[in-house]
């Protein structure tokens, strides 16, 4: 350095041990400048004072010789204080410098600035929060620092920075928070350390409200919640749980919604292999569960964003134990949110004038424009999915309907989709029917097609949650329309029957998870009983394994005698006449044995009304499809006489080893707990000859087999009629008169024409089976030659 400048007031001997390289002549250097401004001090000259600051820091400070760089830091910290409390007036001047030096590649350098400032900053103490920024920016580069030293010292200076922040009642947090929001995305680890740190000493300053800001760096927090660093994620988890406990305490001043996308992300784990994306998520969560329970519908615009969080998180194993339960926990407070108000949105937009496909381009727009614009250290939001309030012209707290149906039915196409999680959001689907039906049912075209296919799910749970969806569908007013949907080429509607209790309104009240149970069918419900026959049909697996299973389900939820109504009607023009005689000996089975069909066939007993007679005619057209089961439905309704002329007319059939077998399963049935009145009946052999007729015109067809010895042993108990007769009906034979009927007269059926229907459509069968049979024929001859 050349000595020869003028560096007054600077002695020239000050000059020569600062540009020394022995720190302690530097030292004795530093004294002489301490006291040179002293006595300036004393003078009020600061305009010397000035001049001394201006030297050290451009002659020394800021030169390219590293002596006289570290002579400078010395000097600069001696002048601070030598001015005590009046450091504050020149402290811009004092400390730019030094923090210059903060970049100096020598780190014995980078030590002594630390020192210097160091000084400065204890002699200011409150004086230098108006420069915080500067400083916390140059000591968040040292916090990484490669060299321990240096690093010690840096720590040094952070503490005594927080004391002076804690005590002062000065600080500038809206200056800081910038700051703070940029440096929070290091990916550094001693960064992140020397940021959590802070935030954490602010967190706890009474004066300092850091909360009104938690928006501007929650999403930094939870990345930094991710480090490797075992004692940096424990110090965060500290900092995020006492801003969750201040949340708590003062909901009303807290900006929910601003934070809601934030948790949305976080609550996606975009790497399950890493342990502290658990981590982060199950913190997410939580806070998620506690914001819908604080917030409550303000959450609701965000609703779409939550459940596509949420829900894959409800199929967890036990490893994941505490975030299912949170997440959980979400799932249930965010269905309470959703109430019968959110169904009359639509009417308010209607009433400004404001057209749906204009509302749709809103909710596209903000949408867009309104994501979260986190860092691009972020994790990837290219997998993330969230949606944002649909418009700012609704009223706020206005529920995502479009966007939850989105995300419910992208969750049933996917078939990854764990099974505790379908079954929440079937659940969801059927709470929204119910509370929103009015909204919902502008998506039964699109849902319609996933939840029939959901039937051929592997978990009866789930087809219980998904069958309550559909009779829901089938069965709510709001889905009758002046016509039946067109998804099928069928043109028939049917007239459905509404039972007494529909019509006395004695309807039960519905919850959440209660099954529908309103038996008056919409126009839907027609629909619904088409497309199911045609899964069936197509699906013969389902029919099955889980055919009865489904019918018995509905028969629950809906009015049994609709669902035989109706798929008896249907089953009338099914085409496929082998899928036909399938179904109707499935159906048959289900009247016959099933304990949810007590009620219709104690309706079928009797025949007493016309509404019973028209079901028994309505059902006999389509069990024509099988004999057997046309015969067990002619028991059932004690047809007795036409049970008979049926089995008179099995000599014309063709008669096969599944005919046999039926009739085998048919004789098992009459020994069963489901035809005692029958068996009773032998009793009266000469009120019921058609009865034993019927039974041994049964036994004819059979072989000797089990199902013949077991026949045949109940007619050896057939009692000898003129043992059985009583006093009273010794008279009635001696006068000639027969005995009166026990059995109630009913609406007179047209037997005979029933007759010439069953020949009718067991002609169109054994037409079917030749053609088949030729064809096989025909195929098995082109394979010889």
């Amino acid at each position: 350095m050349n000595t020869e400048k003028d560096f007054s007031p600077l002695t020239p001997n000050i000059v020569r041990a600062l540009n020394d390289k022995l720190y302690e002549k530097r030292k004795v250097a530093a004294l002489e400048i301490e006291k040179l401004v002293r006595e300036f001090v004393a003078q009020n000259n600061s305009t010397q004072i000035r001049h001394v600051i201006q030297i050290l820091a451009s002659e020394f400070a800021l030169s390219q010789h590293p002596h006289s760089r570290k002579g400078g830091l010395i000097g600069l910290a001696a002048c601070s204080i030598a001015l005590g409390k009046d450091s504050g007036l020149y402290l811009k001047e004092l400390i730019e410098p030094v923090l210059t030096c903060f970049n100096d590649s020598d780190s014995r350098l980078r030590y002594y600035a630390c020192e210097a400032l160091y000084n400065i900053v204890k002699v200011a103490r409150g004086a230098v929060l108006p420069h915080f920024n500067l400083l916390f920016d140059g000591l968040s580069k040292l916090s990484a620092d490669p060299d321990p030293n240096v690093k010690s010292g840096s720590e040094l200076l952070d503490r005594l920075l927080k004391d002076i922040v804690t005590e002062s009642n000065k600080f500038d947090l809206v200056a800081f928070v910038p700051l703070l929001r940029e440096r929070i995305y290091s990916n550094n680890q001693y960064a992140r350390q020397f940021i959590i740190s802070w935030i954490h000493v602010l967190e706890s300053v009474p004066d300092i409200n850091l909360l009104d800001y938690l928006p501007e760096i929650l999403d930094g927090l939870f990345q930094i919640l991710g480090d490797n660093s075992k004692e940096i994620r424990r110090t965060c988890e500290v900092v995020l749980g006492e801003f969750l406990k201040e949340i708590k305490k003062t909901p009303s001043s807290v900006k929910f919604a601003e934070m809601a996308n934030i948790l949305v992300i976080h609550c996606q784990v975009a790497d399950e292999t890493k342990l502290t994306n658990d981590l982060i998520q199950l913190a997410a969560m939580t806070w998620m569960r506690e914001f819908i329970q604080l917030a409550g519908r303000v959450m609701l615009p965000y609703s779409s964003g939550i459940l596509t969080a949420v829900l894959p998180c409800l199929s967890y194993d036990d490893r994941k134990k505490n975030t299912k339960e949170a997440a959980s926990a979400c799932n249930h407070s965010l269905m309470k949110l959703v109430t019968p108000e959110d169904d009359e949105d639509d009417e308010k937009c209607g009433s400004t004038g404001t057209s749906p496909k204009a509302d749709d381009q809103s909710k596209t727009e903000v949408d867009s424009n309104d994501m979260l614009n986190a860092s691009q250290e972020s994790i990837g939001l290219s997998n993330i999915s969230f949606f944002a309030p649909t418009s700012t012209d609704r009223p706020q707290e206005t529920l995502d309907l479009d966007g939850i149906v989105q995300v419910l039915d992208r969750h049933l196409h996917d078939s990854s989709t764990g099974m505790m999680t379908r079954i929440a959001v079937l659940k969801w689907v059927y709470h929204l029917y119910i509370k929103t039906p009015r909204k919902m049912f502008r998506h039964t075209d699109s849902l319609f097609p996933m939840l029939l296919k959901t039937l051929s799910d592997e978990s009866d749970e789930v087809i219980l949650k998904d069958l309550e969806v559909l009779a829901e569908i089938a069965s709510s007013p709001a889905g009758q329309t002046d016509q039946v949907g067109s998804c099928d080429s069928t043109d028939v509607k049917l007239v459905l029957k509404v039972p007494e209790s529909a019509k006395q309104g004695q309807q039960p009240s519905k919850a959440v998870d209660s099954s529908p149970s309103t038996p008056s069918m919409n126009s839907y419900f027609y629909k619904f009983m088409i497309n199911l026959l045609k899964r069936f049909s197509l699906e013969r697996k389902l029919l099955e394994n889980r055919g009865a299973f489904i019918i018995r389900q509905l028969c629950l939820l809906l009015h049994a005698e609709n669902i035989f109504h109706s798929m008896a009607d249907i089953l009338l023009k099914e085409e496929d006449l082998k899928f036909a005689s399938t179904m109707v000996q499935t159906l048959n089975t289900i009247l016959l044995t099933s304990a949810e069909l007590f009620q219709l066939r104690n309706q079928l007993k009797d025949l007493r009304t016309q509404e019973s007679c028209t079901l028994f005619c309505c059902l006999y057209r389509s069990w024509c499809h099988n004999p057997v089961a046309t015969v067990s439905l002619c028991f059932l309704t004690q047809n007795y006489k036409h049970a008979y002329d049926l089995i008179q007319k099995f000599g014309d059939l063709e008669v096969t080893v599944d005919f046999l077998m039926e009739v085998d399963k048919l004789v098992q049935l009459i020994e069963s707990p489901i035809f005692t009145y029958l068996r009773l009946q032998l009793l009266d052999v000469e009120n019921n000859p058609y009865l034993i007729k019927a039974l041994y015109g049964l036994l004819m067809l059979l072989p000797q087999s089990q199902a013949f010895q077991l026949l045949s042993q109940r007619l050896r108990c057939v009692p000898n009629p003129e043992l059985m007769r009583t006093v009273d009906e010794s008279r009635y034979m001696d006068s000639k008169q027969p005995p009166v009927s026990k059995r109630a007269s009913h609406t007179q059926i047209d037997y005979n024409e029933l007759l010439q229907h069953f020949d009718h459509v067991q002609s169109k069968h054994l037409e079917v089976r030749h053609q088949r049979s030729g064809r096989a024929s025909d195929h098995l001859e082109r394979k010889l030659m």
